[in-house]
C-alpha cells in the first residue's frame, strides 16, 4: 500500500489548498508527467510551422500544472479551484489558430466548462451545508450518516418549506446532482458531450491527445469521488451512472462509426471510452450495495482510465503526423497517406488493437473486468441477493432496473458497443493503411521518409510499445497499477485472481470482434461508402441532419441562455423602474439650482463695466495690474460654488438612498432567519 502524503497551503483562495498523494494520485500524476513529456516533443515538430508557439507553450505548461492540482486535490475546494484554472487554460488550445471553426468550438467548449463550473459550485455550496466539511476523507463518512438517517443538515433541523421539508437527505443528493453535472460536462458524458467533437478536430494534435486522454479524466476524477465516496454503496446513484454510461458509451460509438473525419471519429470514440469507464464506476456502487465486493468493477473502471488516456496518447499523435503533412483529417482525402510508412502503421495498430479489446493489448484487460462486473450483478440479481427496496426509485422502474434481464440486455449493449469500437478502428486503419488515393498515392509515397522528426518518431513508437506489454504481462503490469488504486475507489471484497485468457473470459472479447467484423463488412463498406469513378469507392457521412445531437444541444443551449436574458433585462428593468418609482415619492431628487436669465446678463454688464473702469483708472495713473481679480471672475466662482454645493447635496441624497435601501434588505433577511427558525 502507497503510504499517504499530505501538503495544506493555508490562506489561498480564502480557504487554502489541501493536497494528498496516494496510490492512485501517484499513477494518475505519473501519467501526466508521461503524456505531458511525449506531447511536448511531439509538439517541437507539429508547432514548428506556427508564429504564435509561444503561447501555445505558456498554456500548454499552465494546463499540466492544473491538471496534476486537479489529481491531487484531498478536497472539493480545491478540486474546483484547479478544475476552472485547467478549464481556462485549455480553452486556448482550441481557439489556437483563430479560424472561424475554431472560435465557435471554443465558444462551446467555453460556454459548457463555465456553466458546468458554476452548477458545480452550487453543488459545493449546498454539500458544505449538509455535511459541514468537504474534505474527501471526511464527506464519506458523514454522507453514509446522512443517507443513514444520523444525521440532518448541519445547522441543526430539516428546512420546512410550503407545509414540507428538504430534508438532508435530499440536499445531498441535490447537491451529488449538481456536482454531477459540472463534472460530466468536462468528462464528456451524455448529454454534455457537444464540446468533444468540435474541440477535437479544430485543436492542435498533441493538444488533443490531452483533451482526451486526461483532462476528460479530470471529470472523471469527480464522478469517482461522488460515486465512490459519497454515494458508495447506494443503489440509486449506481443505477444513474450505470444507465448514463451506458447511453454515453453506445451513443458515442454510434457517432464514431458515422463520421468520416480522423480526429472527430477519435473524439467520439473518446466519448464511448467514457461511457465504458463510467460504466463500471456504476457498477462498483451496485456491487456494493448488494453488500459482495465490488473489485471487479473498481479495478476494470481504473485499468480502463488508464488504458484511455495511454491509447489515445498514441492515436491522436499518429493523427497529428497526418495533419501537419496533408493539413487535412478527411478520410477521401487522406486515404493511403500511411502505405509505405512502417513505424506510423505500427504505432497506429498498437492503438487500434488496444481500444478494440484485442487480446494481448491492455484495452481487453480492462474491458474484460468491465464486463466481468455486469455479469457478476446480473448473477447476483438471479440468486435474489440484491432484491431491495431503492429509495427514491419510482415502482414502476424498480422491477425492471433490478431485473436480471434487464442487465443481460445492458451486457449486451456492452458487448455490441465492443463491436462498433472494433469496426470504426478497422475504418480507420484501412482507410489510411490500405485503401490507395485516386489521385495523390505517390505524393503519399514520396512522403515516407521525411513525414516524420527522429525525436517525434522515437517518442511516438515508444509511447506505442507500453500497450501490448501491458496487455501481455497483465498480471505483472496491470494488477500491480490496479492494486494502487482499488482503495481511491474504495474497493471491496476479496481481490480474486482473474485467468484473462481462458476461454470464458475471452469469449466476450471475441464476440464483440465478430460484431466489429460484421458491422465493417455489412454497414461501413456497405452502406457508409459509395463507388466513385475508378472504380474505388468513398467514404460518406449519411448521418441525419436533424439527428446532430451537438448542433440540437448548442441550439437548445442558445434558447435558453436567450430567454434567460431576455428574463435577467426585465428583472433589471422592474428595478430600474422601482427606483425611479421610490426618487419621485418618498425620495425625490433636490432640483437644480435655476439661474434667472435677466439677473445673469446685468451682472455680467456691470461686472464688464466694472473691471473697464478700473483698468481705465489704472492706465491714466500708472498703476500695473498684478494680479487683480475682476468682479466677472468673481461672480464665475460665486455660480461654481453654488454647482459643488448641489452636488455634494445629491452626493448625500444617493448615500442616504442607498443607506435605505440596506436596511430594507436587513431587515427582509431578519425577517426570513425569523421565520426559518419559527417553522424549525
Amino acid at each position: 500500500m502507497t503510504e499517504v502524503m499530505e501538503w495544506v497551503l493555508p490562506g489561498i483562495c480564502g480557504m487554502g489548498l489541501h493536497l494528498r498523494l496516494d496510490g492512485f494520485r501517484l499513477v494518475y500524476s505519473l501519467i501526466a508527467v508521461l503524456m505531458w513529456g511525449v506531447s511536448g516533443a511531439f509538439s517541437r515538430q507539429y508547432m514548428a510551422h506556427y508564429k504564435k508557439k509561444s503561447r501555445y507553450y505558456l498554456f500548454f505548461w499552465a494546463t499540466f500544472a492544473a491538471t496534476v492540482g486537479v489529481f491531487l486535490s484531498a478536497d472539493l475546494y480545491t478540486t474546483f479551484i484547479f478544475f476552472e484554472i485547467m478549464s481556462f487554460t485549455s480553452y486556448v488550445w482550441v481557439a489556437f489558430d483563430e479560424k472561424p471553426e475554431s472560435l465557435r468550438a471554443a465558444e462551446t467548449y467555453l460556454a459548457v466548462a463555465v456553466l458546468g463550473g458554476m452548477v458545480m459550485l452550487m453543488g459545493l455550496f449546498l454539500l458544505h451545508d449538509v455535511l459541514g466539511t468537504l474534505d474527501m476523507e471526511q464527506i464519506g463518512i458523514e454522507a453514509g450518516r446522512v443517507l443513514a438517517g444520523e444525521k440532518t443538515l448541519s445547522h441543526g433541523a430539516d428546512i420546512h418549506v410550503a407545509g414540507g421539508f428538504v430534508s438532508a437527505r435530499a440536499q445531498l443528493y441535490t447537491a451529488g446532482f449538481l456536482m454531477l453535472f459540472g463534472f460530466g460536462a468536462k468528462a464528456g458524458c451524455f448529454p454534455l458531450h457537444i464540446w468533444l467533437p468540435k474541440a477535437h478536430p479544430v485543436a492542435p494534435a498533441p493538444a488533443s491527445a490531452l483533451l482526451s486522454g486526461i483532462l476528460t479524466k479530470a471529470g472523471v476524477f469527480g464522478i469517482i469521488i461522488l460515486s465512490c465516496t459519497m454515494f458508495t454503496g447506494d443503489g440509486n446513484w449506481g443505477l444513474l451512472i450505470s444507465l448514463l454510461g451506458l447511453v454515453t458509451m453506445f451513443l458515442g460509438a454510434l457517432l464514431a462509426v458515422f463520421s468520416v473525419n480522423l480526429k472527430r471519429t477519435l473524439a467520439c470514440s473518446s466519448m464511448s471510452q467514457i461511457g465504458f469507464i463510467m460504466t463500471g464506476i456504476g457498477m462498483s456502487c451496485l456491487l456494493a450495495w448488494t453488500g459482495e465486493g465490488n473489485l471487479l468493477a473498481v479495478r476494470g473502471a481504473f485499468l480502463h482510465m488508464v488504458n484511455h488516456s495511454l491509447i489515445k496518447l498514441v492515436l491522436f499523435l499518429c493523427a497529428g503526423a497526418v495533419f501537419m503533412n496533408l493539413h487535412q483529417l478527411d478520410l477521401n482525402e487522406i486515404r493511403g497517406f500511411g502505405r509505405k510508412k512502417p513505424a506510423l502503421f505500427f504505432c497506429f495498430l498498437m492503438g487500434a488493437l488496444g481500444i478494440g479489446g484485442i487480446p494481448l493489448w491492455n484495452g481487453y484487460v480492462s474491458k474484460t473486468l468491465l464486463h466481468e462486473s455486469i455479469v457478476e450483478y446480473t448473477h447476483l440479481l438471479e440468486e435474489g441477493v440484491a432484491v431491495g427496496e431503492l429509495a427514491g426509485v419510482s415502482g414502476t422502474l424498480l422491477p425492471l432496473l433490478t431485473a436480471p434481464g434487464f442487465w443481460k440486455a445492458a451486457e449486451w449493449v456492452f458487448l455490441f458497443t465492443g463491436g462498433m469500437t472494433v469496426a470504426y478502428m478497422v475504418k480507420l486503419t484501412v482507410a489510411l493503411f490500405v485503401d490507395k488515393n485516386p489521385k495523390r498515392q505517390e505524393e503519399f509515397d514520396r512522403m515516407s521518409s521525411g513525414y516524420m522528426t527522429v525525436l517525434s518518431r522515437t517518442v511516438l513508437v515508444g509511447a506505442a510499445v507500453i500497450l501490448p506489454v501491458l496487455g501481455m504481462l497483465p498480471y505483472n503490469t496491470m494488477n500491480r497499477i490496479a492494486d494502487m488504486g482499488q482503495d481511491f475507489f474504495r474497493g471491496s471484497g476479496h481481490v480474486h485472481e482473474v485467468h484473462y485468457f481462458t476461454f470464458t473470459n475471452l469469449k466476450g472479447g471475441l464476440i464483440s470482434i465478430a460484431i466489429g467484423a460484421v458491422l465493417y463488412a455489412v454497414v461501413i463498406r456497405g452502406l457508409l461508402m459509395e463507388p466513385e469513378e475508378g472504380g474505388t469507392r468513398r467514404y460518406v457521412d449519411r448521418w441525419p441532419a436533424w439527428l446532430d445531437l451537438e448542433n440540437l444541444i448548442s441550439t437548445v443551449m442558445t434558447v435558453f441562455f436567450a430567454l434567460f436574458s431576455v428574463f435577467c433585462r426585465a428583472l433589471d428593468y422592474l428595478t430600474d423602474s422601482v427606483v425611479v418609482l421610490m426618487r419621485r415619492t418618498v425620495c425625490r431628487q433636490l432640483p437644480e439650482p435655476k439661474n434667472r436669465p435677466e439677473t445673469d446678463r446685468l451682472a455680467h454688464i456691470l461686472g464688464r463695466m466694472v473691471d473697464r473702469w478700473v483698468k481705465l483708472r489704472d492706465g491714466l495713473f500708472g498703476k500695473e495690474d498684478t494680479g487683480r481679480v475682476r468682479v466677472s471672475a468673481v461672480y464665475h466662482m460665486i455660480e461654481r460654488e453654488k454647482r459643488v454645493k448641489h452636488m455634494t447635496d445629491l452626493v448625500e441624497q444617493s448615500f442616504s438612498f442607498g443607506l435605505m435601501l440596506f436596511c430594507i434588505g436587513l431587515c427582509m433577511t431578519l425577517g426570513y432567519l425569523l421565520f426559518v427558525f419559527y417553522m424549525g
